[in-house]
């Protein structure tokens, strides 16, 4: 009988996880720390609740919850918001739209913090998916770490902030070097197309929430470059605003890519490899 390829320490009962994976990653998504209270990890659940909803109350605090006001009345449905970075988590997504939702249904000057704290629900909703990772791993195996392989949350959180930078930290330094490189020349390409437009929330929701997916270089650029006033047509905004757009996008790709790296190496898992298996001798 051939060999398991996964070693006996994770096949092992000590190996095992303390629950179920999409039970903790549903808690988690609709209460950031909840799948960790599943698990029997308190100080962990509490942690994760503190600093992923404070983040969202400030942020409607900032807003006063006007965020998804930004979107045209034409654009208003009920499942419209459902593809903004807020939805990542669930459960103050969906406090927002019970209390404040589209607004009154006419134009309102917006409160002069809005863009940050439209940015900061936003950036909520980003973290709560290295949380819902951390929860959905603890509840496979309680095998944490192994020499000179970073944790799979952890690498996930860094493509978050910064593409490449989860494979920098996995040893991968020359795709990390291409990640980052494709990813941000795409993105900066795309602003330069559109003259900085794309980095309004205002003006182009979608685009906008998909480029956020790009972590620090687009929040960086709209720090600098945001709010930047239209004096004529555009000939590229179209174009710009779907490089940006796929440079976020982009980056849930490599989100995956490192989780899978990660998920092999910690369990001793064969990595896929894209060459087709040698014949079998006759």
């Amino acid at each position: 009988m051939p060999p398991s390829p996964v070693p006996a320490r994770a096949t092992s009962a000590a190996a095992r996880g303390k629950g179920e994976p999409a039970v903790a990653a549903i808690l988690s998504w609709l209460i950031p720390g909840a799948g960790h209270l599943y698990l029997g990890q308190v100080g962990i659940g509490v942690a994760c609740f503190v600093i992923v909803q404070g983040l969202y109350l400030l942020g409607l605090r900032l807003s006063d919850g006007m965020g998804f006001e930004y979107l045209d009345l034409e654009l208003r449905s009920l499942f419209a918001p459902a593809l903004s970075p807020e939805v990542g988590n669930l459960g103050a997504f969906l406090y927002q739209m019970q209390h404040y939702g589209f607004g009154p249904g006419f134009p309102r000057p917006f409160p002069e913090w809005l863009r940050l704290g439209s940015g900061l629900t936003a950036l909520s909703g980003i973290f709560n998916i290295a949380v819902i990772v951390h929860a959905h791993w603890g509840a496979r195996t309680q095998i944490r770490t192994a020499p000179g392989v970073p944790s799979t949350h952890s690498v996930v959180f860094a493509t978050l902030v910064v593409p490449g930078f989860g494979h920098w930290l996995q040893g991968r330094r020359a795709r990390a070097i291409i990640v980052f490189v494709l990813l941000v020349g795409l993105f900066a390409f795309g602003t330069l197309l559109a003259e900085a437009t794309n980095l309004s929330r205002e003006r182009h929701f979608y685009y906008w929430s998909g480029q956020f997916l790009l972590g620090l270089p687009a929040i960086i650029a709209e720090l600098i470059f945001g709010g930047a006033r239209v004096k004529s047509d555009i000939p590229y905004v179209d174009a710009g605003l779907v490089f940006g757009c796929i440079a976020g996008l982009l980056n849930a790709l490599a989100m995956i890519d490192v989780y899978g790296f990660s998920e092999s190496k910690l369990l001793g898992l064969p990595l896929r490899s894209s060459r087709l298996p040698a014949k079998e001798e006759a």
